[in-house]
């Protein structure tokens, strides 16, 4: 499995500063599907130089050839940081034995400027816009149909402050629908959702978790290890949906109906996608 497989896969992406590369190693420990390295919003303006080259540091392999695999969240597209990240990140793509698997965009709404990015990035590396603007999410057709984009993210809480609303979940139903769509459309992974701001309460964040998977999302990023396993497990299936699965899949071909409900070709290829789902979540 490639670095795109790898993101495109993922059920649970973990966020860990940049300039902590101390809790580098837990992230990765963590059980996420992928770690992001986060150059943004979790680092302070005047630690951004220290934090980039505590990033190329860790990605690139030691003499015990251990070496840090994630994702870099970089900084937005024409601010003071996002050009020496990107020339320093694609000189790390190049060197042999690197953990990085690709570059999360912030701010993303520019599909031409992310189309010239993909153009510099390596094929095998992911590319993950990440939507948090009423402009990302009107644009988030062409930003997904860009070529070589894995997948999107969903950035909740600066999309709520951009259009003036509560951050609650429900209150964003209409851009979350735009992702699934825009990705569906354009033939990509199913988008990662927001992180749930809670943390110590795991009874929201699997509320949370459960409503992106509802909608259609393909997993949730995450802010704390601790949300990891309770997001991993709000997007399993369920016992009684693996039950529902399996009887549906035995009466393929047979029986018109299981327990009252007509069978038919929607309804059988939702019951492969569960037990599909439960087979890679293993």
């Amino acid at each position: 499995m490639d670095s795109t497989d790898t993101v495109a896969a993922a059920v649970t992406a973990l966020f860990v500063p940049g300039d902590r590369p101390e809790r580098f190693a837990k992230a990765g420990a963590a059980g996420a599907g992928v770690v992001i390295v986060d150059l943004e919003d979790a680092v302070a303006p005047a630690a951004k130089a220290s934090a980039l080259a505590a990033v190329l540091a860790a990605l690139a392999p030691g003499e015990d050839g251990r070496r840090v695999s994630a994702l870099v969240r970089v900084n937005p597209m024409g601010s003071d940081h996002y050009d020496g990240e990107i020339t320093a990140l694609l000189a790390a793509a190049g060197a042999p034995g690197t953990g990085l698997l690709g570059i999360m965009v912030p701010k993303a709404e520019d599909a031409g400027a992310l189309g010239q990015l993909r153009a510099q990035v390596p094929q095998r590396l992911a590319l993950v816009p990440l939507i948090e603007s009423a402009a990302g999410v009107v644009n988030a057709v062409e930003l997904a149909r860009v070529p070589g984009v894995t997948r999107l993210a969903f950035g909740a809480i600066d999309f709520a402050l951009d259009i003036n609303a509560n951050g609650g979940d429900r209150f964003l139903d209409h851009a979350r629908a735009q992702l699934v769509l825009a990705s569906r459309v354009a033939g990509i992974a199913a988008p990662l959702d927001s992180p749930s701001t809670e943390i110590a309460d795991s009874g929201k964040v699997a509320e949370s978790a459960t409503l992106a998977r509802n909608f259609g999302f393909g997993g949730k990023l995450c802010i704390h290890p601790a949300q990891v396993a309770v997001v991993r497990g709000a997007f399993a299936p369920t016992k009684t949906e693996l039950l529902w699965a399996r009887s549906v899949i035995g009466a393929e071909g047979g029986a018109a109906q299981v327990d009252g409900q007509m069978i038919d070709r929607p309804v059988t290829e939702r019951a492969k996608r569960i037990l599909q789902r439960a087979e890679t979540q293993q």
